[in-house]
């Protein structure tokens, strides 16, 4: 990733508003460069490299097999051919373990103190996934793990015909309820407040909280395809198993 379109990535993420309701959450259109954004898109891996999570041994076994995907780590990146390899391997060195965990963990600084009190004292690391959902996918409403602690989805279509397919905030229609994270719940238990647009060059990130529920309304279309690069900011007494391509999990300073 080039260093201008590094600059101009943290520049539109940094200036983004932050929305309080339901929880803390940022919506960014075109936040790569264009030129860069339909490399990335040309880029995407083909089918072979991508894994179901519950192969992954990332999620329950109820989970269902129509989200793919593949980690960017060195384990899953190496296998990739000689033009989308230096690509990808780019991406991760520029996401994971440094700089832009810090600055995304800073730009939610003060809600973060909230959940966490003295930052200084807690071991975030990250991690980054290419994800792919197909017909018939759908997350009903949920807050996360809670090791989870940030979450930027970057949405990747060709085009915008298909908006509809963003991710969704929820309210609960008991409005007390909140949920540490872990189940998926029933939709008829929610309102949904809002889809997120899935357009072409956005980003939705949010701050993981009892009551941050999100998912994906089921998808009825057939051959519907949907594209993400997912970053996410934990939380861990201990390092994650495989170190990122970016280096070893370190303590971001705020």
């Amino acid at each position: 990733m080039s260093f201008d379109a590094e600059l101009e990535v943290v520049y539109n993420i940094a200036n983004a508003p932050i929305r309080d309701f339901p929880y803390p959450h940022i919506f960014v259109r075109d936040v790569f460069p264009r030129n860069f954004y339909e490399r990335i898109l040309e880029q995407l891996p083909p089918e072979a490299h991508l894994r179901t999570l519950r192969s992954l041994k990332r999620v329950s076994d109820n989970y269902p097999d129509t989200r793919l995907v593949m980690p960017l780590t060195p384990e899953h990146v190496s296998g990739l051919d000689d033009e989308r390899r230096p690509f990808w391997e780019g991406m991760a060195g520029w996401l994971l373990g440094g700089p832009f965990g810090q600055l995304m963990t800073a730009k939610f600084q003060p809600y973060l103190q909230g959940r966490f009190g003295n930052l200084a004292e807690q071991r975030f690391f990250d991690e980054a996934l290419i994800v792919r959902d197909y017909t018939k996918y759908s997350l009903g409403p949920h807050t996360d793990s809670p090791q989870k602690v940030l979450s930027f989805l970057f949405y990747l279509p060709p085009d915008d015909s298909r908006a509809h397919l963003g991710t969704s905030i929820y309210l609960p229609k008991d409005r007390a309820f909140v949920c540490p994270g872990g189940p998926h719940h029933r939709f008829d238990r929610f309102d949904r407040m809002l889809t997120m647009p899935y357009v072409r060059n956005a980003l939705f990130a949010f701050m993981k909280t009892p009551n941050s529920f999100h998912g994906v309304e089921p998808i009825q279309e057939e051959g519907v395809r949907r594209d993400l690069l997912l970053y996410d900011i934990k939380v861990s007494a201990a390092a994650p198993a495989v170190p990122p391509l970016g280096g070893a999990p370190v303590k971001f300073t705020m």
